[in-house]
């Protein structure tokens, strides 16, 4: 299984990104997927998640209501939306995926652990310059 983030680079305080992950998992469609970040000197934390339907999505309290996690599922595929990006935000982004049911409900949220996810992926590097 592989997972291939990409889509980051350097951008300026304020502007956008839009993060891909690319996802050999078959099927794709009953895989939940997430992202995570790593700071330099920090650990790594938990930004977002989608269920395999779609239908259920969970947010980092730091990044809702600028940053969006959506699929595709015909492309494999699933996106981070990244919008007035602050200097905080710069971080190695991944992916990662996991199956299961009933994620991202009332009682049961997505892990906050990457290593608690089954498939992890190389990362990406978002850099936001203020």
């Amino acid at each position: 299984v592989q997972l291939q983030a990409s889509g980051g680079g350097l951008v300026q305080a304020g502007d956008s990104l839009r993060l891909s992950c690319a996802a050999s998992i078959r099927p794709f469609s009953s895989s939940n997927m997430g992202w995570f970040r790593q700071a330099p000197g920090k650990e790594r934390e938990f930004v977002a998640a989608i269920s395999w339907s779609g239908s259920s999505t969970e947010y980092a309290d730091s990044v809702k209501g600028r940053f969006t996690i959506s699929r595709d599922n015909a492309k494999n595929t699933v996106y981070l939306q990244m919008n007035r990006l602050k200097s905080e935000d710069t971080a190695v982004y991944y992916c990662a995926a996991t199956f299961g049911t009933g994620w991202g409900r009332e009682g049961r949220p997505f892990p906050r652990d990457i290593y608690d996810w089954r498939y992890r992926g190389q990362g990406t590097q978002v850099t936001v310059s203020s």
